[in-house]
């Protein structure tokens, strides 16, 4: 797709999981290129054209799915908000972000190298929470913070096409992530309050929905995305009708179908079912016995 000066990529499968969106911005004098994701690697995308040229990479945020094609643009400039930046440093540092178990963190780091092809740019640009990227020509991608998903995690906005791309703020109706060791589950409803108030033409997700056109449509499935949270608010409620820790939470699970086996699975539940925690014990739908949360 492509709207003036924006040009969308729709990722494999539509950009679900492990692919996603990429956009490309044209402007008089410079080119970028944001989240190069899996898809630009796969073998059709790498036979069919060469790497799309562009001036500089910018990242919505430092996660293994956005940075998958990072590795065709070994001299390109790649950019990123200040919070997330450290995490492209090295592969210990984005290990970091994720806070998994000693037990999957080999096996984890491993896969993010040979699967999603994770090269250290330790060079990244650390940008400030009002950068503003010119292009030339009227063309402009201004920051919009939107942490939670990570400290970093950023919407840009681009003008004058209207274009708002909000990464992981995908629309899903798995709804919100903010379960690694990073991420936090009010500042994400903080930024979904953020991006809601923006009337831009386009919205633009890394996966899924991939285009939205127009503020309304935005809306509805924006709030029905953020209404995942109050379901697990209430499930969780609900699961503590008699005592139960963390653990038991963790283990129950209340992000992940049972079938799902993932590396970080174990460590995003426990981070996940904390933060509910902390948020019901706060609204008095939870009180807190030792290590046991039951209802009030």
């Amino acid at each position: 797709m492509r709207r003036g000066s924006t040009e969308v990529i729709i990722g494999v499968d539509g950009g679900k999981y492990p692919h996603g969106n990429t956009v490309v911005v044209h402007g008089a004098d410079r080119r970028v290129l944001m989240d190069p994701g899996l898809s630009l690697r796969s073998p059709e995308a790498l036979e069919s054209a060469p790497p799309v040229e562009v001036d500089q990479v910018l990242l919505t945020h430092v996660h293994e799915d956005h940075v998958a094609g990072l590795s065709l643009y070994p001299d390109t400039p790649v950019a990123v908000r200040a919070p997330d930046a450290v995490h492209l440093h090295s592969l210990d540092d984005l290990m970091a972000m994720y806070g998994v178990g000693a037990d999957v963190a080999p096996a984890f780091a491993e896969s993010l190298v040979r699967e999603y092809h994770f090269v250290a740019r330790p060079d990244v640009e650390a940008l400030p929470d009002d950068a503003v990227v010119d292009l030339g020509g009227g063309v402009t991608v201004t920051a919009v913070p939107t942490p939670g998903h990570t400290r970093g995690h950023t919407a840009w906005l681009i003008e004058p096409d209207g274009v708002l791309v909000i990464g992981d703020i995908d629309l899903s109706s798995f709804g919100p992530y903010y379960a690694d060791a990073v991420s936090d589950l009010e500042d994400f409803v903080t930024s979904m309050a953020t991006i809601r108030s923006i009337e831009a033409a386009w919205y633009v997700t890394f996966h899924h929905k991939g285009v939205v056109e127009g503020h309304s449509a935005f809306v509805e499935a924006l709030d029905a995305f953020a209404a995942v949270i109050d379901r697990r608010d209430d499930a969780i409620v609900s699961y503590c009708a008699e005592p139960r820790t963390i653990a038991d939470m963790a283990d129950h699970r209340f992000l992940y179908r049972p079938h799902v086996e993932l590396p970080w699975v174990a460590s995003a539940e426990r981070r996940t079912a904390e933060q509910h925690v902390a948020r019901l014990v706060a609204a008095g739908r939870l009180r807190a016995d030792g290590e046991h949360y039951l209802q009030p």
